[in-house]
């Protein structure tokens, strides 16, 4: 039965979302399924780029709405967030629930994995007890077929009472019956007769004890659902059934009276609350386990043979941290290796443009400080921060996606959550650590994956202590100057992944010793729980990550550096140019920071840089350049050997080195990535300590490693 509004008084609450229709005639389609299961593709193949996304107001989980026609007919696609039950143990499965229950979309689509059905019929069971309205769609298809799963959808169908739609969406083609599906289902008169689950007869004999108090609500909600949900209580879904159905249902009499009866039936059979829930879960449990005995056979079984041997590597015990560790040096090697041609390219396309917009600026009079402000201030650090920063962005997204696609980060986490277990934080960080690499910011944004609140304060603070992309430059600079050599081939180039996936490591390190020390002091708790699942291997499709990737990931960080970069480059400049007395006030403050820097390694110039790149770690180096040259722009290097006799005629050594990589690895967060925290946190108090912490410890490691380091000088 469908959720609708009546006379009673019914109402739809706020499920966390205003649905954006086109025209009054458009129907509302809930998308649902487990993660992993293609929900996306089925919904970015109907909607195209005809979609918005946004927030759940009051959730910090993603939502999209789109767009699609079939005959004539308008439909609204809400993607809600992959959960695997509508239990709501989690702010995901909340908002999914809520939405279903409460968001009155004329039809729930619910996309299963046909190679693991049996797992999938969980949420679709939970789904058929709340609505009739609802469409199985069973997707990959085509790797069940690989796998020889053969599953009988007609048949399937029969034993649901709900249409089943076989697909493989992402061949757009497919999707053609579950439109016509659901076309059918909206416009078809005809009542569906969904399966009834079957619990243990105590649970039943309560159940039926609560319908005749709540009759009343039979045209808007299902009453076996309503039933068990008041049994099983719930304080989040009490207040929004109390909203939705306009009265406080646990202090209405005659449902008090009728509860009390079942829960006197329950006691009578020694059912507590936590048992009740077993049951309840494991009547929806053996009932998918029945209907798969019917409806799935295999042409061999051991079908996922392939998939355990490979995870026999890629997450066994001594064999999982090394393989993730040489693949992430393989990926910085492609990245480091691949993005210098390139980069340079686009350098000396932009300063050439630099060289027409000054030619421009001459032509038509404009004053020196104009053209210093507007060209050798602004753009000349806008051109620097796209050059740098974009050939690695544009390597690196598309291979982190890439393994995301084919399966992989998933069992990255699985490596790492033993270890953040010990912590006292979430396997989930080790997702939103990897996230952090190409930018501090998204991984900021990727800790709503992170249902505790706790930790998933954790994962926004110590996101900072894996290096970006922005760090990357900085980084390798200074690597390959002081600690490997000059000369770019084959051998350096691998040396220098090695030494930057070692520092990667200790940023790991670092992301552990902070997280319990966070856990221990300031965001004490209980330790939660969560289900990861190892998905199957899937070929990727390359061509949608690449495009995926780069609008995505890579512009969209890219565009939000830019919009800090270009006025940095103004105050850069002015700090460059206008003097105070004989110095400018460049010089004035790198002086005034100089005793200091000394303490942790480094001297005035470099803290500066450190302040002044707060927009963008990308300028860092170049201001370093800038300053020692007494130049009133930002400057560019030729050579690495000349930038290395440079610095050390201004007094570097590898102790320099040593203390500017450290503090470039623990230093604040960038402006962009600030922004991003009180953003998701709504929280000046935890944004300024995001800020604080990794300084503090920055500044501490450095002068630990520079003092000590001098001691055998």
């Amino acid at each position: 039965m469908g959720l609708t509004n009546n006379s009673l008084g019914i109402k739809a609450v706020d499920s966390g979302l205003a649905i954006k229709k086109v025209s009054s005639e458009d129907k509302v389609v809930a998308l649902a399924g487990n993660p992993n299961v293609g929900k996306s593709t089925v919904f970015n193949n109907l909607t195209g780029m005809n979609q918005h996304t946004g927030n759940w107001p009051g959730k910090t989980v993603s939502n999209a709405q789109g767009y699609c026609s079939h005959n004539d007919k308008n439909y609204v696609l809400v993607d809600i967030p992959g959960t695997y039950s509508l239990m709501a143990h989690s702010v995901e499965e909340e908002v999914a629930r809520d939405f279903i229950c409460f968001g009155n979309p004329d039809a729930v689509v619910v996309v299963c994995d046909a190679t693991c059905l049996e797992r999938n019929l969980n949420l679709v069971l939970q789904a058929i007890e709340i609505t009739d309205n609802i469409i199985i769609c069973v997707n990959l298809m085509d790797e069940a077929k690989r796998k020889g799963i053969i599953i009988d959808t007609d048949r399937l169908s029969i034993i649901l009472g709900v249409p089943v739609v076989a697909t493989n969406a992402r061949k757009k083609n497919t999707l053609y019956k579950l439109m016509q599906a659901l076309e059918e289902l909206l416009i078809s008169q005809k009542k569906a007769t969904p399966i009834k689950i079957e619990y243990e007869s105590d649970v039943e004999t309560a159940i039926n004890a609560m319908l005749p108090a709540l009759v009343r609500f039979k045209d808007v909600i299902s009453l076996r659902w309503l039933a068990i949900r008041l049994l099983d209580y719930d304080e989040t879904l009490t207040k929004q059934l109390n909203e939705f159905l306009g009265c406080d249902l646990y202090s209405d009499e005659e449902i008090n009276t009728k509860l009390r009866e079942a829960k006197g039936i329950l006691d009578a059979c020694d059912i507590s609350a936590e048992k009740l829930q077993d049951k309840i879960t494991s009547g929806l449990v053996l009932t998918a386990e029945k209907i798969c005995k019917q409806t799935v056979s295999f042409k061999k079984r051991n079908y996922n043979s392939s998939d355990r041997r490979i995870d026999r590597i890629l997450t066994g015990k001594t064999t999982g941290i090394p393989v993730m560790a040489a693949m992430l040096t393989v990926i910085f090697w492609i990245t480091l290796s691949g993005a210098n041609y390139p980069s340079r390219l686009i350098s000396n396309g932009l300063f050439r443009m630099q060289d027409i917009l000054t030619e421009l600026f001459n032509n038509i009079g404009a004053p020196d400080w104009l053209h210093g402000l507007l060209v050798l201030g602004m753009y000349r650090v806008v051109a620097w921060v796209v050059s740098v920063m974009l050939p690695p962005m544009a390597i690196f997204f598309p291979l982190f996606t890439l393994l995301e696609d084919l399966g992989y980060l998933p069992r990255v986490a699985f490596n790492l959550d033993k270890f953040f277990k010990k912590c006292g934080a979430c396997g989930k960080q080790a997702l939103t650590m990897c996230m952090g690499f190409g930018c501090n910011a998204a991984g900021v944004v990727g800790c709503r994956i992170i249902d505790s609140p706790r930790e998933r304060l954790i994962g926004i603070i110590t996101n900072n202590f894996v290096p970006c992309n922005g760090r990357f430059p900085t980084l390798i600079a200074i690597l390959t100057m002081f600690f490997i050599g000059t000369s770019v081939g084959m051998f350096e180039s691998i040396l220098s992944a090695l030494l930057l996936t070692c520092i990667i490591l200790l940023g790991v390190v670092m992301t552990f010793a902070v997280s319990r020390l966070l856990s221990k002091t300031i965001l004490k708790g209980i330790q939660s729980s969560f289900t990861l699942e190892l998905p199957p291997y899937r070929r990727p499709q390359i061509g949608k990550v690449i495009v995926r990737s780069i609008f995505d990931r890579t512009l969209f960080v890219l565009g939000r550096a830019l919009a800090v970069a270009a006025p940095a480059g103004l105050l850069i400049w002015v700090m460059a140019n206008v003097t105070l007395g004989d110095y400018t006030l460049l010089a004035h403050c790198s002086g005034f920071l100089d005793p200091f820097a000394r303490l942790l390694g480094m001297d005035g110039v470099i803290l500066l840089a450190f302040i002044l790149g707060f927009p963008a770690n990308e300028i860092v180096f170049p201001i370093i350049i800038m300053a020692y040259l007494s130049s009133g722009s930002i400057m560019e290097y030729e050579r690495l050997s000349d930038l290395r006799e440079l610095l050390t005629l201004n007094g570097w050594s590898w102790i320099t080195a040593g203390s500017t990589m450290l503090f470039s690895l623990m230093h604040w967060p960038c402006s962009t990535t600030c922004l991003t925290i009180q953003k998701e946190t709504k929280s000046l108090k935890w944004t300024a300590i995001s800020f604080v912490l990794p300084t503090l410890i920055g500044m501490a490691v450095c002068f630990v490693f520079a003092n000590t380091a001098r001691l055998f000088v």
